[in-house]
């Protein structure tokens, strides 16, 4: 079995956060706050080494199709949702001091969904709206009363 592009990019990043992993363990403790400055660099190393291991693994078990075979048809690529979603990404950046995080995160699960799969009935824009909400609050509620970190206020709504 041969390894290919996605596999490849998945040892990079897996050894990338492995090593910067051992480095956020090695950060020193402060005896006043519970969480050390290696507590959150440590969630999300972790997450990047299980993901690009899953990358690896999936690339590993794909079966790839002789070079002859696929080359003639190429994956249509959708570079106008790319430009949409940076211009989302940008949008957040941009509201996230204006409105505050509750607000710009809000809008911004919103429109990335909405952009990456059009919602067409009410039941799915019901859900739409839900899933906003609740990845907006469950982000509040864990970050800034269980974790205590300050996250954004608005300057237009103060919240």
């Amino acid at each position: 079995m041969s390894i290919g592009r996605d596999g490849i990019a998945g040892l990079i990043l897996l050894a990338i956060s492995l090593v910067l992993l051992v480095k956020s363990f090695q950060l020193p403790s402060l005896p006043i706050v519970p969480v050390g400055p290696g507590f959150y660099p440590a969630i999300v190393l972790s997450f990047m080494a299980a993901a690009s291991a899953l990358l690896v693994l999936q690339d590993l078990l794909k079966r790839r199709p002789a070079a002859a075979a696929g080359a003639g048809e190429a994956p249509r690529r959708n570079y106008r949702l790319v430009v949409i979603a940076f211009a989302i990404v940008g949008a957040y950046v941009v509201l996230l001091p204006l409105v505050g995080f509750r607000v710009a995160t809000v809008l911004f699960v919103g429109a990335l969904q909405a952009a990456l799969d059009r919602p067409r009935t009410a039941q799915q824009w019901g859900v739409l709206a839900a899933i906003a909400l609740g990845t907006a609050m469950v982000s509040y509620f864990v970050f800034e009363r269980y974790l205590l970190v300050l996250l954004p206020r608005g300057a237009w709504t103060g919240f």
